[in-house]
């Protein structure tokens, strides 16, 4: 730990880790090559293909860094250079027919085991209640799906209850989220009484893993909504952003690695705190490419993103009312 006095008298650099083409370029310039050779192994004797390595770094070893990588590319290695003693046909017996190995996606498992990490899509199109967040973890980024349903219904039963081990940040932002979203549909239909009226049980996937934080606040009132509205927001589409109890959406951190995730599970479509436009146009142009990225500062604009109308816009039922009653006038004024 470097003394508050010292560390306020040094420059901080803050180094972001590996993207999947950085470790893919470490992999083939580096790691191979050294792995090979520390192993007793003939370069031409083993191929490593592009989808195994890139199934091998995406689906064994998203952490920033690439000591993981090495270790699992140390591991088919290894077990090559054991069948190759076995079957008498090491490098040191040149006699022998070199005998190759190829390796890709299809036989990959067979080196390193079953995948340890899973796709973080769980939804293809996400149903009502449930919308996919960004959260950051010591492996880089992931997907977050926040999930709302209504377990109990009734005059003033309205409340929340709250599970996926979450820290008090992150059950704080819930709170808040709860409260923004209430607002909001008074605003939109004020006969609509379904948060004071409704027990809500929200849930974040993975129980297991502790998750803490203010990011997910923006989600989370979207969560609300859609299960309100009885409205699925719209397909591929991923949110971040700290959320205030006035509805205004606060810059977050790790740009980057949510950036990487929203790709891995092939969103298109992001929404980013106006705060972090910076942190998004520094970002490597083929991180950038093929995304919808939109920045807000209002949950309002968040709220039109998500459910396709704007956010000003008469209530639904209000208008329904009023197009009839136009009806049932001008067809008065022909009777």
């Amino acid at each position: 730990m470097i003394p508050e006095p010292l560390l306020d008298r040094m420059e901080v650099i803050n180094i972001s880790g590996y993207i999947t083409d950085d470790k893919m370029h470490i992999a083939r310039d580096h790691l191979l090559k050294t792995t090979c050779m520390e192993c007793g192994i003939k370069p031409e004797q083993v191929v490593v293909s592009d989808a195994a390595l890139r199934s091998l770094i995406e689906n064994y070893c998203r952490e920033p860094g690439v000591r993981n990588l090495q270790k699992h590319i140390e591991k088919i290695y290894r077990r090559i250079a054991l069948k190759l003693v076995r079957e008498g046909a090491s490098a040191e017996t040149p006699e022998v027919s070199v005998k190759k190995f190829m390796i890709d996606e299809s036989n990959l498992a067979d080196y390193v085991g079953k995948p340890e990490l899973y796709a973080d899509k769980i939804y293809e199109q996400t149903p009502v209640g449930v919308v996919m967040g960004l959260s950051t973890k010591s492996a880089g980024g992931s997907t977050l799906y926040i999930e709302t349903t209504s377990v109990e219904e009734g005059e003033g039963k309205g409340g929340l209850h709250i599970t996926g081990q979450l820290g008090d940040v992150m059950k704080e932002s819930a709170e808040i989220a709860h409260t923004v979203a209430g607002r909001i549909m008074l605003e939109k239909e004020p006969k609509n009484l379904f948060f004071a009226n409704s027990k809500l049980h929200l849930h974040v996937p993975e129980g297991a893993t502790p998750k803490d934080g203010p990011s997910a606040g923006c989600t989370m009132i979207t969560s609300f909504l859609s299960l309100a509205m009885k409205k699925p927001v719209r397909k591929d589409l991923t949110m971040t952003g700290e959320v205030t109890l006035t509805g205004r959406i606060l810059p977050i951190g790790g740009v980057k690695e949510k950036t990487i995730a929203a790709r891995r599970s092939q969103v298109k479509m992001m929404i980013f705190p106006e705060g972090n436009r910076r942190d998004f146009d520094e970002l490597a142009y083929n991180l950038k490419e093929g995304l919808d990225v939109h920045f807000v500062d209002e949950y309002e604009q968040i709220f039109e993103l998500a459910f396709g109308y704007n956010m000003g816009s008469p209530p639904l039922n209000f208008r329904r009312s009023l197009t009839s009653f136009m009806w049932d006038l001008l067809s008065g004024c022909f009777l």
